[in-house]
């Protein structure tokens, strides 16, 4: 069977609009199943939506809305910002899908046979905006210890599902597999909290009285499933899990969950313990990348829509386009840790990197294969001589070091790598002076420089299509089999 890569996104909560945080998730994601596609993998890119739970209930109430017509609505929202960012997902899957919530309810009722859930009275602290339960020393000033908004006290029936029962496995596991969580800082979090900490089974049911909608629990009429609970499991309902097994062992384990930090912990602690529970073998990677944080005065702040410091993707691709929103998140920060999202930051990697240093080194290069050579492609090169030049030598090892840098996740290192060839082919034009080549009529060696140029350009335009993939089109589409089509600068710079 050819390699297979499985990558997934979180699947996104559809009580409010999409912001920057979404589409650096999907971007990234985007990145690497075009990387795998391009080095011949059968890729398996799975996005969607997270439609139950109380908090969509209650804005779609708000609304006046039945609560599927606002998700369809939602959907629609987050649909057409990935087709805008030009994410290329395989399977786009919501949980108020038939296979989603038959593969639910498959689950549980093998769980409860199993005895791996088990009913019991809950008594204590609840929190709406997360839906989570919590218990009098974990509140802080008497708050949910999550969001810091206020809680409510409830006493209820509930099913519970033996998450303590598992957390000695979860730990061996976690310690025998070093690259199961990354980066190192949230695989050492995730251990020193399992390490220090009694887990509590898992309650993964709410009242039908509180909470109807959601997925009903097939052994007791008067619950719906927890939507955390529910919401993990599109992972392997969107593979085949309990319906098409020749899918399901095509695909699984997933090769990477990728995420935001915020939400670790599901992931890392409840997703492995439910497979597990299973009989299911855990995700290769699990991948929690940083925040993108706003500055005021000096101040780093998580956005939120409470004090209105969000970005809109939108936005930023309307004024400077959709390849250099993409450039900027995956270049700027690595990959793992927070970043902080400053415009006169993203100008700045606008004109220095795509305009002075891509842009200029495409349109001179064109440029001169138009002045030189009428547009045609030297071709009566020879090869053996021109293998011993350094910009060959670079580019010959150049897929490596890419490779190495995407199979730690590492896009900035990646991108960095194809920026020092950028770079070196500007510096060469500079030093191989051109114009003192043509005035001493010196054409063979005009020739093999503008051959060489223009094999960079291709081999950039190759590297850099997963993370810019209209700007490698737009470079690719310039460059026929002998002939160039110059066309106007990718990259004009913004005074």
């Amino acid at each position: 069977m050819k390699n297979k890569f499985y990558v997934t996104t979180p699947l996104y909560y559809v009580n409010a609009s999409p912001h920057i945080g979404h589409s650096y998730t999907n971007i990234a994601a985007d990145t690497l199943a075009r990387f795998y596609r391009n080095r011949g993998y059968e890729v398996y890119f799975l996005t969607g939506t997270d439609e139950h739970g109380q908090k969509i209930a209650k804005v779609a109430q708000e609304q006046g809305l039945d609560t599927l017509v606002f998700a369809d609505r939602m959907v629609a929202v987050f649909k057409d910002l990935w087709q805008k960012l030009n994410i290329s997902y395989d399977d786009f899957i919501r949980t108020t899908e038939k296979r989603h919530e038959d593969t639910v309810r498959w689950i549980l009722d093998f769980l409860h046979k199993n005895g791996d859930i088990y009913q019991d009275e809950y008594s204590g602290w609840y929190c709406v905006p997360c839906e989570s339960f919590w218990t009098q020393d974990q509140l802080i000033e008497k708050m949910c210890p999550d969001c810091r908004r206020s809680v409510e006290h409830i006493s209820e029936f509930n099913y519970f599902f033996k998450l303590s029962k598992y957390q000695d496995w979860l730990i061996d596991y976690i310690k025998s597999h070093p690259d199961f969580i990354k980066p190192q800082s949230r695989y050492n979090e995730v251990l020193s909290f399992l390490e220090g900490n009694k887990l509590r089974d898992l309650c993964i049911s709410r009242p039908k009285e509180r909470l109807s909608w959601g997925i009903s629990i097939p052994f007791s009429e008067n619950h719906v499933t927890y939507v955390w609970f529910d919401a993990l499991i599109n992972y392997i309902s969107a593979v085949g899990f309990s319906y098409d097994d020749k899918k399901f062992k095509k695909f699984w384990p997933a090769d990477i969950h990728l995420m935001g930090k915020d939400i670790l912990r599901q992931h890392a602690i409840y997703w492995p313990i439910i497979l597990r529970a299973l009989g299911i073998e855990p995700p290769k990677m699990i991948f929690a990348h940083g925040w993108w944080l706003t500055s005021s005065k000096g101040d780093k702040q998580k956005m939120s829509k409470s004090k209105g410091n969000i970005v809109n993707p939108l936005d930023i691709i309307k004024e400077y386009g959709v390849d250099t929103y993409r450039y900027f998140l995956l270049r700027e920060v690595p990959f793992g840790l927070d970043g902080t999202f400053q415009e006169e930051a993203l100008k700045k990697r606008f004109n220095f990197d795509l305009a002075n240093d891509l842009g200029n080194l495409v349109y001179r290069t064109l440029t001169m294969a138009e002045k030189y050579f009428s547009g045609e492609i030297p071709q009566n090169i020879d090869k053996s001589l021109i293998l011993a030049n350094p910009i060959m030598k670079m580019m010959e090892g150049l897929a490596g070091r890419i490779d190495k840098a995407m199979l730690s996740v590492d896009f900035s290192s990646a991108l960095a790598e194809i920026w020092l060839l950028i770079n070196a082919a500007n510096k060469y034009i500079e030093e191989t002076k051109p114009w003192q080549l043509s005035k001493g009529k010196k054409t063979k060696e005009l020739e093999e420089f503008i051959f060489i140029l223009i094999e960079v350009l291709k081999k950039v335009a190759c590297e850099i299509s997963p993370f810019m993939p209209d700007t490698a089109s737009k470079i690719e589409g310039q460059i026929k089999k002998d002939k160039i089509k110059k066309a106007p600068p990718i990259f004009p710079r913004i005074e």
